[in-house]
């Protein structure tokens, strides 16, 4: 990389860094000094090789100068720490483009329509938030999952929820109504026999506060997804309850890559390569947890030591990213999992839809 492009990237760095510190200003809280050990993660994979990996396509690089994209993102969210990876370790370079980074902190709605209408060519969202305003038809298409995991149910040690069916009769507090975690346990409490909407009394309170609703005794659990989540629970006042990684939900993906419509069909190899670095990055996120913590820490709340990160990025499954028939089984599976809280109209065809919302990039 020349200096000039290294200056641009590094220009380009700090006007994120200082978008996603804003976005953390509001005081996390006090944690103990007590360590908090996530939970298991599959075994170490091979990194003996380079290239690091080999995803779905073995396809060369582009040709010529260097395709210019933007690709928008949430850079306060630590399980998008493939993003900065792909900077940091040319990623990007390496399939002869120059991506700029765009802090996204708008509607899911407004996102899509960005990425549809070409203000930017690509972006990383959580599934459960995607689907349903992708069910209004915009022109955006899935390429790929990222990875599984990053949302939790805390609650204090001694409230006595010690499992989801304990939530029946509780008041929770979410960061959102319709945010995707809210989305994801409704789905878990239905499964348990528990109607979502009149057993549970959810109420909303700003994200970095939903600790403060369940120590003034307001609410007897909370929603959270990481780095605050991860980081609460390093005091020993609080536990999880529950996560998307439990059960089936362990190997399936939570975000995902969505690519401009058009794009896909007019310029299929250039879709196609930022894909794949995007997969490339997360692989190599999930071998190396620590250089993955570094290149994320810019971006980080300062209450996340650079210890704090790595234990993230292991918890998260970045070695889980399906594209293809696998990745259409899961879209799928989520939209039947939508339609069992109403959040899906009864009358959407889930095989239709996943078949029309997702594109299989490596199949030529």
């Amino acid at each position: 990389m020349s200096v000039d492009n290294k200056k641009t990237v590094m220009d380009r760095r700090t006007l994120l860094r200082a978008g996603a510190a804003a976005a953390f200003a509001a005081p996390i809280g006090t944690f103990g000094a007590q360590a908090f050990t996530p939970r298991a993660v599959a075994p170490a994979i091979d990194v003996s090789e380079f290239p690091i990996c080999k995803t779905a396509s073995d396809a060369p690089p582009l040709t010529g100068a260097p395709r210019k994209l933007k690709l928008s993102w949430n850079a306060g969210a630590v399980c998008l720490a493939p993003l900065p990876v792909a900077i940091d370790h040319g990623f990007f370079q390496k399939q002869n483009l120059d991506v700029e980074l765009v802090n996204y902190s708008g509607s899911t709605d407004q996102l899509l329509e960005a990425i549809a209408t070409g203000k930017s060519d690509a972006g990383l969202g959580m599934a459960l938030r995607w689907l349903k305003p992708l069910e209004q038809g915009f022109d955006v298409k899935i390429a790929a999952g990222t990875h599984g995991g990053c949302m939790r149910v805390l609650t204090r040690a001694n409230s006595g929820v010690d499992t989801l069916a304990d939530l029946k009769g509780k008041i929770v507090a979410v960061g959102d109504l319709a945010g995707p975690d809210k989305n994801f346990f409704s789905i878990q409490l239905a499964k348990l026999g528990i109607d979502p909407v009149r057993d549970v009394d959810w109420r909303a309170y700003p994200g970095n506060l939903l600790n403060v609703a369940v120590e003034k005794g307001e609410v007897q659990a909370f929603l959270s997804s990481d780095p605050l989540a991860y980081l609460w629970l390093k005091d020993p006042q609080y536990k999880e309850v529950a996560s998307n990684l439990d059960g089936a939900y362990r190997d399936r993906t939570c975000c995902i890559v969505g690519v401009r419509g058009s794009l896909v069909r007019e310029e299929p190899k250039v879709a196609r390569a930022i894909t794949q670095a995007l997969l490339d990055a997360a692989m190599f996120t999930s071998q190396n947890p620590d250089k993955a913590a570094k290149s994320f820490q810019p971006y980080a709340p300062k209450a996340a030591s650079l210890a704090d990160l790595e234990g993230m990025v292991r918890y998260h499954t970045h070695r889980h990213h399906p594209t293809g028939e696998a990745l259409k089984r899961e879209l799928k599976d989520y939209a039947d999992d939508l339609k069992t809280v109403q959040v899906f109209k009864q009358s959407t065809d889930t095989a239709k839809f996943a078949e029309r919302i997702y594109v299989d990039l490596f199949s030529v």
